[in-house]
């Protein structure tokens, strides 16, 4: 597929049957009507108009839509990306919604080329401040048991390739991910509140205050009893 040497922003509609490519520059699709299939290496997803889509560049997809529908596509040349990107499935928030309507109105201003590199690079940067979903739901839930299963179906992955998907993105393992999240919280009531033991294990989701105190001290290498006497002056 050719590349880009500038933004492109325009209202496209894609057909029933299946079709597969890759291109040298990144895409952002945002549904304004119906819905799209996209399948990509470990990954199914059927796109609708509460999420929008970022495929990376030279990542191979299939497509193919089975309703009526329009998309605003954004094609964004490599040079404004940062060079390592992945394909992000993103809820239209009400900053993204924002940003799908200047965009619409950027995309019916013929030769607006300086406003629509712009809002290009603002868009480039919220991606990259953006955590995927499953990050998001990690973090609003790792006082909970949380299965790998229901992490990969928020990012419509198979759990083992998204196991090597969150191992890149982050450097960490899910279970060490969650791990330290559990571990600065304990630390953060252990020393911020007077809660006992019982309180804080029950907090973060452990049977009882044994099996807390016995996770902390083969984390810390401390019991949590002694890491608040010695953090707390």
């Amino acid at each position: 597929m050719h590349s880009l040497d500038h933004v492109l922003c325009e209202k496209r509609s894609y057909t029933r049957e299946f079709a597969s490519h890759h291109h040298e520059f990144g895409q952002f699709l945002f549904p304004l009507q119906g819905s799209l299939d996209i399948k990509t290496l470990g990954q199914e997803i059927n796109l609708n108009s509460d999420h929008c889509f970022f495929l990376p560049p030279r990542l191979e997809h299939d497509y193919r839509s089975r309703d009526r529908n329009e998309f605003l596509i954004l094609d964004v040349p490599v040079h404004y990306l940062p060079e390592h990107t992945s394909n992000m499935h993103v809820e239209l928030d009400t900053q993204w919604s924002a940003i799908r309507y200047l965009l619409l109105e950027e995309a019916n201003i013929p030769d607006n080329t300086t406003s629509l590199m712009n809002l290009a690079r603002y868009v480039v940067g919220k991606l990259q401040t953006s955590n995927p979903a499953s990050i998001d739901y990690i973090h609003n839930h790792f006082k909970e048991p949380i299965t790998l299963e229901t992490l990969a179906a928020i990012e419509h992955y198979h759990p083992v390739y998204y196991s090597s998907w969150f191992k890149k993105r982050t450097g960490k393992s899910v279970k060490h991910y969650i791990a330290e999240l559990r571990l600065h919280e304990a630390k953060n009531l252990l020393i911020s509140t007077s809660w006992s033991m019982s309180k804080i294990s029950e907090e973060l989701g452990f049977e009882n205050s044994s099996s807390f105190t016995r996770w902390f001290g083969n984390s810390e290498g401390i019991a949590p009893q002694k890491y608040r006497i010695l953090n707390n002056g």
